[in-house]
C-alpha cells in the first residue's frame, strides 16, 4: 500500500472513531391503564363434591320376601308415603291372635274384681263389726263396775269378772280384724295377678303389631327414590338397603380448604361453585366449617349449601368453590398485568409520568380477585401504570403510550366474556396514538 492510500485509510478511521454520531434511542411503546379504586374480595378456593341435603337408606327390620313395591327409581315421594310391603300374612294372623288374648285377660280381671272373694270379705267384715260391738259393751260394763267398786257399792269379784270378759272380747275383735285383712290381701293378690296377665297380653299384642308395621316400608323424608336394588318377590334382609331416598331440593358441597386459608372462612359467607364439565356458576352459602383439619390431607372441610331448583345439580358431581371471605371497599387496584418482578424478590409497577418517563416503584400487594390485584402501598389512584410492554424496561426510561384501534378491538374480542377484562378496559383511559 502506498503512503497516500495509508494516510486516507487512517484519516477515515480516525474520523469515524473520534467523532461518532450518537443516535438518540427511540421511546419504547407501552400501553397503560389508570390505578383505580374498587371493591375487591379475598377469595378462598377449594375442591370437593356434591351431596344431598338429606338421605335415608331404608333397611327392613324383618326377613321376608317383598310382596309389592309402590315406587320405582326416580319417583318423587313424600314423608310418610307407603313405598313397599313385605310378606306379612302370618304376622297379621299372629297380631289378631294376641288381640284375642288381651280380651280374655281383661275379662278374667273383671271377674276377679267382682266375684268369689268379696262374699268372704263381707262375712269377715260383719264378724269384725260384731266383735267390736261386744268389746265396746264389755268395756262399758268394766268401767261402770270399777266406779261402783271405788264407791264401795260393789264387790271386787264382780269387777274381776267384767275385766276378764273385756279381755276376751278384745281378743275376739283382734282375731276378726286379722282375718279380714288376710281375706282382703288374698283378694288383692288375685286382682294383681289378673292385671299382670292383662299387661303381658297387651305387650305381646303390641309386639305383634310392631312386626306388622315393620312389614310396611314408609318414607321418613320427602325426596326422590335414588336406588331400589330389589324386585317384588325377592328376599329383603335386615342390614341391606331396600330403598334409598335423597332430598336434593338443596345440595351440600363438601369442599376441602387449605389449612392456611381456613381461619378466614366463616358460616354464612357467600360462595360460587362451578362444575368440572360446565362453566355455569351457582351461588351458595357456607353452612358448616369443620373444627379440625384432616391429618392426612392437612385440609379443613367446609360445607356449602346450595338451592337446587329443578334438581339440576346431581349428588356426586365434582365441584370447585370460590368463597368470598373478606371484602375490601374502595381498595386501590390494578390489573394483574401491571405487576412486575421487583428487587430482592419483591414486586413493582411502572408508572408513567406526564413527560412520558417510566418510573419503577416497589409495591406491596394485598388480595387478588380474577384479573384485579390490590395495591397496599407504592401506587396511588389516578396514576397510570404500564400493562403492556413494561417487561425489561429500565427505571426512568423514555416511553411512548400507544393504543391503536386494532389493538383495542382485538383485546375486546378476546376478553368479551371476561368480566374482569371489561372492568380493565372501562378503567383504562383512551390515548391518542400520536400523543404521549
Amino acid at each position: 500500500m502506498s503512503k497516500i492510500q495509508f494516510a486516507v485509510v487512517a484519516l477515515v478511521f480516525l474520523t469515524a472513531c473520534g467523532h461518532p454520531e450518537e443516535k438518540e434511542k427511540a421511546p419504547a411503546p407501552v400501553q397503560v391503564t389508570a390505578v383505580t379504586q374498587a371493591t375487591i374480595r379475598r377469595i378462598v378456593h377449594g375442591d370437593g363434591a356434591l351431596f344431598p341435603r338429606d338421605q335415608a337408606s331404608l333397611m327392613p327390620k324383618i326377613t321376608a320376601p317383598v310382596q309389592r313395591f309402590y315406587v320405582n327409581r326416580g319417583d318423587h315421594v313424600k314423608q310418610g308415603q307407603l313405598l313397599a310391603v313385605l310378606e306379612n300374612r302370618d304376622l297379621i294372623d299372629a297380631a289378631a291372635e294376641s288381640k284375642g288374648a288381651v280380651e280374655q285377660a281383661e275379662y278374667n280381671l273383671r271377674t276377679t274384681e267382682v266375684s268369689t272373694v268379696p262374699d268372704s270379705v263381707v262375712k269377715a267384715q260383719t264378724d269384725m263389726e260384731s266383735a267390736r260391738e261386744a268389746r265396746d259393751t264389755a268395756k262399758a260394763v268394766l268401767d261402770s263396775r270399777q266406779q261402783l267398786f271405788k264407791q264401795g257399792a260393789l264387790a271386787g269379784r264382780l269387777v274381776d269378772e267384767s275385766r276378764l270378759a273385756y279381755v276376751q272380747a278384745e281378743s275376739q275383735y283382734r282375731a276378726a280384724q286379722e282375718h279380714l285383712k288376710t281375706l282382703e290381701s288374698v283378694k288383692q293378690d288375685q286382682i294383681q295377678g289378673a292385671a299382670a296377665q292383662v299387661t303381658t297380653a297387651k305387650a305381646h299384642r303390641d309386639s305383634q303389631e310392631v312386626q306388622v308395621a315393620y312389614s310396611r316400608i314408609l318414607s321418613p323424608i320427602t325426596g326422590i327414590v335414588a336406588d331400589r336394588p330389589l324386585n317384588a318377590g325377592e328376599m329383603a334382609n335386615p342390614g341391606s338397603p331396600l330403598i334409598t331416598i335423597m332430598d336434593i331440593s338443596r345440595v351440600v358441597a363438601r369442599v376441602d380448604i387449605p389449612q392456611s386459608d381456613a381461619s378466614t372462612v366463616k358460616v354464612g359467607q357467600p360462595a360460587i361453585l362451578t362444575q368440572a364439565d360446565s362453566k355455569d356458576e351457582v351461588e351458595g352459602k357456607v353452612s358448616v366449617v369443620s373444627p379440625a383439619a384432616d391429618p392426612n390431607t392437612t385440609t379443613v372441610q367446609v360445607w356449602i349449601q346450595i338451592d337446587n331448583p329443578g334438581e339440576r345439580l346431581k349428588p356426586g358431581t365434582a365441584v370447585h368453590s370460590a368463597i368470598a371471605t373478606e371484602i375490601y371497599k374502595a381498595a386501590t387496584v390494578v390489573p394483574a398485568a401491571a405487576i412486575l418482578p421487583g428487587e430482592q424478590g419483591g414486586t413493582a409497577v411502572l408508572t408513567v409520568s406526564a413527560d412520558s418517563i417510566a418510573h419503577k416503584r416497589t409495591v406491596s400487594l394485598g388480595v387478588r380477585e380474577g384479573n384485579q390485584v390490590q395495591i397496599l402501598s407504592g401506587a396511588n389512584p389516578g396514576e397510570e401504570v404500564v400493562v403492556v410492554g413494561g417487561m425489561g424496561l429500565d427505571d426512568k426510561a423514555k416511553v411512548k403510550v400507544v393504543t391503536t384501534a386494532v389493538e383495542e378491538s382485538d383485546d375486546q374480542d378476546e376478553n368479551a366474556d371476561d368480566p374482569a377484562s371489561k372492568k380493565d378496559q372501562k378503567g383504562a383511559p383512551k390515548k391518542d396514538p400520536g400523543k404521549p
